[in-house]
C-alpha cells in the first residue's frame, strides 16, 4: 500500500497534520510520500509566490484576509465552481500523472487546494485513487463543500452539522479529530520538563507562542505580564521560531532579565508545554489541539479573521480556552489564570473529555481499511 500526501506552505499548521497522517500510516508499514500540492502547477515558482502572499496578507494586514475570508464563504458553494477550484484544477494533468507513476492507492489532502484538484482529477477520471480531506480547523473553511473525497476527517462530532449544512454528504464525515504528533499525547510530570529545561520549580511559568505568521505585540503583552506577576517568581518563554528579527527585538526590549526566555526554533514544543501552568497563542487550528491534547491552560489571543476566529470560539466555548478579542487584555487573562488553579483544573479536564488524543492512528487505520475495502 502506498500513500500520498498533498500540502501546502500557506501555514504550518496543514503541514504538520499532513506530517502526523504520515508518520502514524508509516509506523502500521504504509509506504507514504509527501509534497506540496502547489509544486504541480505549470508555472515554477507558484509555490513560492501564493505561499509568500498569503504568509505576507495575514501578518500584515489580517483584516484584509478576514474580508477574502468573508467573502469565500459568501461565494463558497457546492452548486457551482469557484475561481478557487478553476485555478487548482490547471495542475490536474501533472498531478494524475504523477499519481499514476508513484502507483499510489490513496491520497490524503490536509489542504482544500489539492482537495479541488483532486476532484478535478477524479471528474475527468484520469486516475483512479481512494481519497481522504483533513480538516485543520474548527470549522467548514470556503471551498471544502465543492470539493468530493470519498471521506473528510473533521476535527469534532459537533461540527458535522455544519459541514454537512454546506453540502457534505453526512455519510462520509468521519470525527476522528484533528491529527498531531504523538509526542503531545505523551505527558511528563511538570517538575520532571523544568528540571530538564533548566527552569526553577517555584516560578509560575507562561510559555508564549508567535505561530508562523507572528503573534502579536508580544513584548507589549510580556511587559504586562511581568508587572501584572509582581515580586512572584516568573518566568515567560517565548517561542522566537526562526526569527532573527523577533529574537532581536526580545534582547533589545528585556535586557538581561533572566524572567524572559526567548527560545529559538526547537522540536521540543511538547517539553515546554509541559513545564509551563499558562499558554499563550493565537487560535491556529493545531497549535490549539496540540495543546488541549497536551492537557496545557490556555489563552487565545487576538486570532487572523476568519477560521482562527473560529477556532477560538469553539473552544472558548466548550470550556477548553479563554479567548480575549484584544492583545491588551490577553496578559490580565494569563495572570488571573494562572492563579487560579480550579479554573486551570476544569480547563484541562474539558480537554480531556473533548479532545481525541490518537487522530491521526485512527485516521491512518480508517484509511488502511478503506483501501483495502475498495481494493
Amino acid at each position: 500500500m502506498k500513500i500520498l500526501i498533498l500540502s501546502c506552505n500557506t501555514g504550518q499548521g496543514h503541514n504538520s497534520a499532513g506530517n502526523a497522517v504520515k508518520e502514524a500510516l508509516e509506523v502500521l508499514g504504509v509506504t507514504c510520500d509527501m509534497a506540496d500540492a502547489l509544486s504541480f502547477s505549470k508555472h515554477s515558482g507558484t509555490s513560492d509566490l501564493i505561499s509568500g502572499a498569503y504568509v505576507k496578507i495575514v501578518s500584515k494586514v489580517p483584516l484584509v484576509f478576514g474580508g477574502i475570508y468573508k467573502a469565500g464563504d459568501i461565494i463558497s458553494s457546492p452548486r457551482f465552481r469557484s475561481p478557487i477550484y478553476l485555478a487548482n484544477s490547471f495542475s490536474a494533468a501533472r498531478l494524475a500523472e504523477y499519481i499514476k507513476n508513484g502507483e499510489y492507492d490513496g491520497v490524503v489532502m490536509p489542504h482544500v487546494f489539492p482537495a479541488e484538484t483532486l476532484t478535478k482529477i477524479k471528474r475527468k477520471g484520469t486516475a483512479r485513487v481512494r481519497t481522504y480531506a483533513v480538516a485543520t480547523d474548527y470549522t467548514c473553511s470556503p471551498f471544502w463543500e465543492e470539493t468530493k473525497p470519498d471521506f473528510f476527517f473533521i476535527p469534532h462530532t459537533d461540527l458535522a452539522y455544519e459541514f454537512a449544512s454546506k453540502g457534505i454528504p453526512m455519510e462520509k464525515l468521519i470525527p476522528a479529530g484533528i491529527p498531531v504528533s504523538p509526542k503531545y499525547s505523551v505527558k511528563i510530570p511538570k517538575e520532571a520538563a523544568r528540571e530538564k529545561l533548566g527552569l526553577p520549580t517555584d516560578a509560575t511559568v507562561f510559555l508564549i507562542m508567535s505561530g508562523s505568521m507572528g503573534f502579536g505585540d508580544i513584548s507589549g503583552v510580556t511587559s504586562e505580564l511581568l508587572r501584572l506577576m509582581g515580586d512572584k517568581p516568573t518566568r515567560a518563554m517565548i517561542m522566537t521560531g526562526r526569527s532573527e528579527k523577533l529574537k532581536a527585538r526580545i534582547a533589545e526590549d528585556f535586557g538581561e532579565d533572566e524572567r524572559v526566555i526567548a527560545v529559538p526554533f526547537t522540536r521540543e514544543v511538547p517539553l515546554y508545554m509541559d513545564a509551563c501552568d499558562v499558554l499563550l497563542s493565537k487560535p491556529g487550528g493545531l497549535t490549539s489541539t496540540e495543546a488541549a491534547v497536551k492537557q496545557v491552560p490556555f489563552i487565545h489571543t487576538k486570532p487572523i479573521p476568519g477560521c482562527e476566529t473560529k477556532n477560538a470560539k469553539f473552544f472558548s466555548s466548550h470550556g477548553m480556552s479563554v479567548y480575549v478579542k484584544r492583545q491588551s487584555d490577553a496578559a490580565i487573562a494569563a495572570a488571573a489564570l494562572a492563579s487560579d488553579e480550579k479554573a486551570r483544573e476544569y480547563m484541562t479536564e474539558k480537554q480531556r473529555e473533548l479532545m481525541p488524543k490518537n487522530a491521526a492512528e485512527s485516521i491512518a487505520k480508517f484509511i488502511i481499511y478503506d483501501i483495502l475495502k475498495n481494493s
